[in-house]
């Protein structure tokens, strides 16, 4: 099987999986979700709400390392076989322009398209709105990991009252038809930061296309087939190149002609090491041993928070007043926000743990599922707590709040009492 057959069926499989994974849910949790709407972050069955974002940190940076160990590992694979860039430009070029109108060459990638005649521009229109189509549906696709889809339909009935979504998709259709109608490739070589970095990356351990100047000089037949297959226009030939994306589009064209004389491909995916000197690499480099260590670490942390998930979320402000005073008690206000993250309705009281506390004014709160809402509450004290004769005191109170249907669902709080200073 080619490497042009794997891509394409590995394409298949990433657009599959990334168009469905907005429904897909684990105990009515979305898979992955980031809601700015309701404040959460849903990770494999997971909701974490804002006040639990920590676990975001730990699992970017196990994104970027992952991204810098596949680099150092496998040279630009995301970038000929994941990235959507790529995907995006192999559907537009070949699939609609080439199989599907006739109008490219797939084995001759650096020949414009031929648009003189009426039936070719009338091609080149139906390419263009094709296109069009399928950019809209990834843009929705992609907001689907914003606003789960069971709400987008909804709000889809009314679109009059949720224009920002409207902008956001034809806006980001917008981008994807001008950057692979027009941009193109130029888009890898210019603009991606990605093929900045990756020199920094390499070494001769790492895998990437790798023509085998070896044997290059005796039997390269100068047919140019690499060159004429390349996407980004470069000639293989003359290394390793900021351009390449190691689709290897060029070690299949390759493969083609010298499997005609009975050879092996000039050019091979493997790395220089392996192939120039026909020495076997490990992947356990010490740089790779260290990036594998720092993702392993990155998980565990990011599992220890996931593990910590508050059961109900309790957010608990002061207001500007610090106290009052009336016959020798003194009082304090605060605002306390309750989120109810189950899935059912529960009623929340608080306590003071402190028996020289008490608390003078608070409503119980019933709260449906994954509801929110805010109450005041006034805690006061009888007992002189003063520490100082100059300045206000500080006192560290403990709060629990809690479900009454089961005391299990709680969580202490410590606030700051302010007593004032002794006369």
């Amino acid at each position: 099987m080619s490497y042009a057959t794997k891509r394409y069926w590995f394409y298949a499989f990433v657009t599959l999986f990334i168009f469905t994974v907005p429904f897909m849910r684990v105990n009515d949790n979305h898979l992955l979700l980031l809601s700015f709407e309701k404040l959460q972050f849903h990770f494999m069955g997971l909701a974490y709400d804002v006040n639990e974002f920590y676990i975001m940190p730990f699992l970017l940076m196990f994104l970027f390392i992952g991204i810098f160990a596949l680099t150092s590992i496998l040279g630009r694979a995301w970038c000929g076989w994941g990235c959507p860039q790529t995907i995006f430009r192999t559907i537009y070029r070949d699939l609609i322009q080439g199989t599907l109108l006739d109008l490219r060459n797939s084995t001759n990638k650096q020949k414009r398209m031929n648009t003189s005649s009426l039936e070719n521009k009338i091609k080149v229109v139906v390419g263009f709105l094709l296109w069009a189509l399928i950019a809209i549906t990834a843009s929705t696709n992609f907001i689907w990991y914003f606003v789960p889809p069971e709400d987008f339909f909804i709000y889809m009935q009314h679109p009059q009252d949720h224009l920002f979504i409207i902008i956001f998709i034809a806006t980001t259709a917008a981008f994807l038809i001008y950057d692979i109608v027009w941009m193109q490739e130029s888009f890898c070589t210019y603009l991606c930061p990605y093929s900045r970095i990756q020199t920094v990356l390499y070494d001769d351990n790492t895998k990437h296309v790798v023509y085998n100047t070896n044997r290059g000089a005796q039997e390269c037949t100068a047919c140019e087939a690499c060159v004429k297959v390349c996407p980004t226009h470069i000639d293989i030939r003359q290394g390793l190149q900021l351009e390449c994306i190691n689709c290897l589009g060029c070690a299949d064209a390759c493969s083609t002609v010298m499997g005609k004389l009975g050879k092996k491909s000039l050019i091979e995916w493997g790395s220089p090491k392996s192939i120039l000197h026909e020495i076997k690499c490990s992947i356990f480099s010490k740089r790779n041993i260290m990036y594998f260590v720092a993702m392993a670490g990155s998980l565990i942390f990011a599992a220890v928070g996931a593990s910590g998930q508050e059961r109900v979320l309790v957010n608990i402000n002061k207001p500007n007043e610090l106290y009052k005073t009336h016959d020798g008690i003194v009082s304090n206000n605060y605002i306390v926000n309750i989120h109810n993250t189950q899935k059912q309705t529960y009623t929340y009281d608080v306590k003071v743990e402190d028996k020289n506390f008490r608390i003078d004014s608070f409503e119980a709160l019933r709260l449906k599922a994954d509801g929110m809402r805010k109450r005041i509450l006034v805690i006061s004290t009888n007992q002189n707590l003063s520490q100082s004769d100059r300045r206000d005191t500080a006192l560290k109170v403990k709060l629990t709040v809690f479900a009454k249907e089961d005391p299990k669902i709680s969580v202490v709080k410590e606030i700051s009492f302010i007593y004032p200073r002794a006369e």
